[in-house]
């Protein structure tokens, strides 16, 4: 059980770790969409911090899920349909005001992206799928135990 407790521990340190550094480069990648260092810095900070959250939740779910012995895939996999769900869900409820204001630089791809609730959750939806693949995969990955053939 203590063996347990402490892989649980690891994940969800090394899943918070992770999801941090890739949620940066995610939110920078988008951020850059504006074409400002303001939108770069908000993307920033905003894809650590959701990054942050989903890495440490897929962390833990991944071993819930996979243990020691589910493989690189089922971690995979697992991210995958939590990030994508915890996205939608968050995207749905980002405030108006908000994607007015994004909708106010007069970027094309960025008005078509938070047109509406469900063209916002789809985005930030496909953005955590895309972070929780990875951070699930990871951890499955360190997590697997070697099988002994003899």
């Amino acid at each position: 059980m203590l063996d347990n407790n402490s892989l649980y521990l690891r994940s969800a340190i090394f899943g918070a770790g992770a999801g941090a550094g890739f949620g940066l480069l995610i939110g920078a990648i988008t951020g850059a969409l504006t074409a400002s260092w303001n939108g770069i810095q908000f993307g920033m900070i905003a894809g650590s911090v959701l990054g942050l959250l989903t890495g440490a939740s897929t962390g833990l779910l991944t071993v819930r899920v996979a243990g020691r012995t589910g493989g690189v895939s089922t971690g995979a996999y697992t991210g995958m349909v939590f990030g994508a769900v915890l996205g939608g869900v968050l995207g749905i409820f980002i405030p108006d005001s908000f994607r007015a204001a994004v909708s106010g630089l007069n970027i094309v791809v960025l008005q078509v992206l938070t047109q509406g609730r469900f063209e916002t959750g789809a985005l930030v939806s496909f953005q955590l799928s895309i972070l929780g693949t990875m951070v699930g995969a990871w951890v499955s990955g360190l997590n697997l135990q070697k099988r002994d053939l003899k």
